[in-house]
């Protein structure tokens, strides 16, 4: 294992890179989330369609999991007396830590951020004036301690309002650096999928903005499972690997959470299970892995480093993995498991969980595109090279793929 892992750590990011033109990317979405267009792969043959047409793709028996977390407005600007102002882009709670705790706070709490402008703010308070129905508030912000390349903020505001209210009414949807535009109002709505519901992420799980209301209805009455898991997504998934080896880049841990019905559907699991998107992929992949880690006798199953899947024993089965976590839910009397993941899935990983996934077009050397090299092996140029050649949208606002895995 240690030899094979080392392999993996040396894998050259260059060999992950395309030219993906200024033009390619998407800045903006379709006026309609199921017009955009559809990569079909499976068993090494490319097919294209639209997005509409997964209601015949999809097959009972199937099961489709989509991550439900909500895009917050994490950025909020502030204005010095001087007129300078600081950008302060909120990545996750430091107190209380918990994500539903921290968006009730009231009158204070405190966040991990980033913090645009630094150098230009050297001590004490800053403050953002805004309305909220009809009513004027006032948000303060001041530095508790700074860490490397982040900073720990701890924000103040007096009334009634939540934490939660408070961004909604001062914060800013945190579109893609890519796009190099500002957000706008029509972004509130389409850098959201349809069922978004668990506040927490700085970036949207774009696989799942193609999804329709209608569509889910319709494959829901087909025969096909629905079923949710929730990963907020963290400003990592932005950062390039500068490492010329993929061992050299750090990945930023992620939060989780799980409901018992979920693992009791992938112990039963009879047919294909496809995920809506990479952070579903990372998720589903992490779950079976605290399934091992606790038949292990693991204390903390429940956080997972990023290599440490490389290292674990493979011989067990999904079933035998799940029925550990059934058995963790029945101790502990939970309805959810929450947990932080750091997983890299890189090629050379193989799939304990998900047998397709659908995705959009990811940036050249990142590690979404090595996920996707992981899933179809060297057929990610035949595909990326095709999506170029017959005009697909790249990015986040970009056109969608549907990837079977190879086992």
């Amino acid at each position: 294992m240690e030899k094979e892992l080392e392999h993996l750590k040396n894998i050259k990011i260059e060999a992950y890179s395309y030219d993906l033109p200024e033009e390619r990317i998407a800045k903006f979405p379709l006026a309609e989330r199921e017009a955009s267009r559809l990569l079909v792969y499976g068993d090494g043959q490319i097919e294209e369609g639209h997005f509409a047409d997964v209601r015949r793709l999809l097959r009972p028996g199937q099961t489709l999991i989509f991550n439900n977390t909500k895009v917050i407005h994490a950025r909020i600007f502030f204005r010095k007396p001087t007129g300078a102002v600081i950008e302060v882009f909120c990545l996750e709670p430091f107190a209380p830590v918990d994500y539903a705790r921290n968006f009730a706070a009231r009158n204070a709490c405190e966040w991990s951020c980033m913090v645009g402008n630094l150098k230009k703010w050297k001590e004490g308070e800053i403050a953002c004036d805004f309305e909220h129905e009809g009513h004027s508030y006032r948000l303060t912000a001041e530095k508790v301690r700074l860490l490397e390349g982040e900073a720990i903020i701890r924000f103040s505001w007096e009334g009634e309002l939540s934490f939660s209210e408070v961004l909604e009414a001062c914060g800013r949807i945190p579109i893609p650096p890519y796009l190099n535009r500002e957000s706008e109002a029509s972004d509130e709505i389409r850098y959201q999928t349809v069922y978004s519901r668990e506040e927490g992420s700085v970036a949207a799980p774009t696989a799942g903005l193609h999804f329709t209301k209608s569509i889910l209805a319709d494959l829901k009455a087909s025969g096909v499972r629905i079923e949710e898991l929730t990963l907020h997504v963290g400003a990592g998934t932005f950062r390039p690997v500068k490492a010329d080896t993929i061992g050299g880049h750090e990945m930023h841990t992620e939060h989780v959470a799980v409901s018992r019905e979920l693992v009791e559907c992938l112990k039963e699991k009879r047919d294909e299970v496809i995920a809506v998107g990479t952070t579903s992929v990372r998720t589903l992949e992490s779950l079976y892995w605290m399934g091992v880690k606790r038949l292990m006798g693991m204390e903390e199953f429940y956080t997972l480093g990023q290599w440490e899947v490389y290292d674990l024993p493979r011989h067990y089965s999904l079933q035998e993995s799940m029925a550990a976590l059934l058995d963790w839910f029945e101790c502990s009397r939970q309805e959810y498991l929450k947990a932080r993941t750091t997983i890299i899935i890189v090629p050379g990983y193989r799939f304990r969980v998900i047998d397709a996934m659908f995705t959009n077009f990811h940036q050249p050397q990142s590690t979404l595109l090595l996920l996707v090299g992981a899933a179809v092996g060297e057929d990610w140029h035949r595909i990326y090279e095709y999506a170029l050649a017959h005009d697909f949208r790249f990015l986040s606002y970009g056109d969608s793929s549907l990837l079977k895995i190879k086992k």
